[in-house]
């Protein structure tokens, strides 16, 4: 089969492009940013790529189109299609699909699906779950939307009958505004957490309760739903009806509970112990995420004990928390880090990871509120409380209808804002000193602002 995929360069759709290909089958694609490094891992795999969405790539004449979610009915200002190639699909009556609908017909289906949800940590479960099925000799199927340090690929198809996938509630299509996780059908679910986020195409919590409450219907009884029992909104959709086992992770009275520091923790089962989880990673959130895990796993016949071993050799994801390089100083260097973090809660949640980690040090915090949420000012007013733990603040402000400045008013000189990056970069500067931790936290390439305070604080 020949498939042309448009929003090629996306981290789901370059995923899928890299399983489709290892399947035998003929990938093309395009996207409007056709840049590295997803590019150079596209073209490696022998996938030709296209810049933009022009009509001609109906000569291609691929048996099926795969549609990204970055596409839409939009129209430019002048009135053109802003993805004519999508209008002229139509206009043929060309046979075009989604993303995930395309993967449950071609890669999910007869396998057992893992599938993890939740607003935050589903790339590190993922990550976690898959490496734990890996060294238990399963050689699961994955689809990462990062790329797990253990593998070095966001996806492959696997040897065996099971199927690690991030189960993203963003929506499916412009065609299909279901979250793309309906159309996974896990037999093991995890619902990580669950807290208001996508403002731009939900209404409220209400609404990406409905649809996780969806992905519940679509456990079969010989399932296991992994539920963070922390949380009161999933509580809420598991009251909505549940028709699978399920099995609680977090809170004192839960299935799964840990004793301990993040770092080095026990794991009581039912009160009783069942494993001991010595690890280099940190941050409560991720001893949960360990949690969810075990449980996981448990329910395709991974002891506990046995995950626990495998976690002690888990190198993270990508971007999680990841030094990007330390400039040696007389009183001890300057340490830069590159962190996904930009929902609210995530951003405070990895300050405080990285503040049990360094302790008394100063943590320079910088960031950029560049996901749809974010630039839509939703969740602006929660931006002091994600950033307590840090010492210092540094907000690139580009690109947002809303100020910053107000936002952050309430942290008074601990809090700057710069325009552009290389405000920010002088703002950094100035404050930088010796044996410092500076955090830079964005889903986005932030302008390359790692490489750049590296390179400038050399020159100090």
């Amino acid at each position: 089969m020949h498939i042309h995929i448009l929003g090629i360069c996306g981290t789901f759709m370059g995923g899928l492009a890299a399983l489709a290909r290892e399947a035998g089958h003929r990938v093309t694609g395009c996207d409007a940013g056709v840049y590295p490094p997803m590019s150079d891992q596209l073209r490696a795999l022998g996938i030709e790529l296209i810049e933009g969405f022009g009509a001609d790539q109906m000569d291609l004449k691929p048996d099926m189109y795969v549609v990204g979610n970055v596409v839409s009915r939009a129209r430019l200002a002048e009135g053109s299609p802003k993805f004519p190639l999508m209008e002229a699909i139509l206009e043929a009556g060309a046979p075009y699909t989604s993303g995930p609908q395309w993967l449950a017909e071609h890669v999910l289906q007869g396998k057992h699906v893992l599938a993890v949800a939740g607003t935050h940590g589903k790339t590190t479960t993922t990550s976690m779950l898959t490496w734990v099925l890996e060294q238990a000799g399963l050689q699961p199927g994955f689809l990462v939307g990062g790329v797990p340090l253990n593998f070095g690929v966001s996806a492959r198809l696997g040897g065996g009958q099971y199927f690690v996938i991030e189960a993203d509630e963003y929506d499916t299509a412009f065609f299909d505004k279901r979250s793309k996780f309906v159309h996974y059908r896990p037999r093991t679910a995890i619902l990580n957490n669950l807290e208001f986020d996508h403002a731009d195409i939900f209404d409220d919590l209400a609404a990406i309760e409905r649809q996780f409450h969806h992905l519940v219907r679509t456990v079969p009884g010989s399932g296991r739903v992994v539920v963070n029992g922390l949380e009161e909104s999933l509580t809420r959709v598991l009251g909505q009806g549940c028709w699978s086992e399920v099995r609680t992770f977090g809170s004192a009275v839960s299935d799964f509970v840990a004793e301990g520091e993040p770092s080095h923790f026990k794991v009581l089962q039912a009160g009783k112990l069942a494993a001991e989880v010595q690890w280099a990673i940190g941050g409560v959130h991720n001893q949960l995420n360990a949690l969810a895990t075990i449980a996981a796993a448990e329910h395709v016949g991974v002891a506990p004990s046995v995950t626990a071993q495998a976690l002690a050799t888990f190198e993270n994801v990508k971007r999680r928390m990841e030094v990007r390089g330390t400039i040696p100083f007389e009183g001890g260097g300057i340490t830069v880090y590159d962190d996904f973090a930009h929902h609210p809660t995530a951003i405070r949640t990895t300050v405080n990871g990285l503040r049990r980690q360094v302790g008394q040090a100063r943590i320079l915090a910088i960031f950029e509120p560049r996901s749809n949420t974010m630039k839509l000012g939703t969740m602006k007013a929660q931006l002091p409380w994600s950033l307590e733990e840090a010492d210092l603040a540094f907000c690139h402000s580009g690109g947002l209808d809303w100020d910053a400045k107000a936002a952050l008013a309430s942290m008074g000189a601990r809090a700057q804002v710069g325009a552009n990056i290389d405000e920010v970069i002088a703002q950094v500067l100035a404050q930088a000193r010796p044996g410092d931790h500076l955090l830079c936290m964005s889903n986005g390439g932030f302008g390359g602002i790692h490489a750049k305070l590296l390179e400038k604080l050399g020159f100090l």
